[in-house]
């Protein structure tokens, strides 16, 4: 059977841990999508970031999340509003599993009725958040690709 995997995320910015996430999903999988979405907790738009990913990972299948819900959370009617957006661009997409380091991927997976591959949760391969780089871009450089760090750094517009 096609192993199909999808991951979601902001990329606000692509670093290494999710690096490392894309990568263990290219190496596992037959198919991957990465659903990039939509926000404004960076000043990059949602299709440069994707265009991140597509230059370092050509073989993946991008899917733009436009206008996500503003409703977040683990609880079940917040959870319900995210997994029906999901479900909706991923449209006729079969999956078979989702990557994530997060909590949230046990609520996905289950919604999804697929595999739940969690990678990194503890954040011990690379320890990095995107928070943290968004905090003080120059101390967290190292984690970040040179194409990430030219456009954040305004040198590739």
């Amino acid at each position: 059977m096609k192993k199909v995997g999808f991951t979601i995320g902001k990329f606000a910015p692509l670093h290494k841990g999710h690096q490392y996430l894309i990568e263990t999903a290219i190496k596992e999988m037959d198919e991957f999508y990465i659903i990039v979405y939509e926000t404004n907790i960076i000043d990059i738009p949602v299709e440069r970031r994707a265009d991140w990913i597509r230059k370092l990972y050509p073989s993946v299948n991008i899917l733009i999340a436009k206008d996500p819900p503003k409703q977040y959370g683990l609880d079940e009617k917040n959870a319900k509003i995210q997994i029906d957006y999901l479900k909706n661009i991923l449209g006729n997409i079969y999956v078979t599993h989702f990557f994530s380091s997060e909590e949230y991927g046990k609520i996905v997976a289950k919604n999804f009725n697929v595999v739940n591959r969690i990678v990194d949760y503890k954040r011990e391969f690379v320890p990095i958040s995107a928070t943290k780089i968004r905090n003080n871009i120059d101390k967290y450089s190292k984690y970040l690709s040179n194409i990430v760090i030219e456009d954040i750094k305004g040198t590739n517009k």
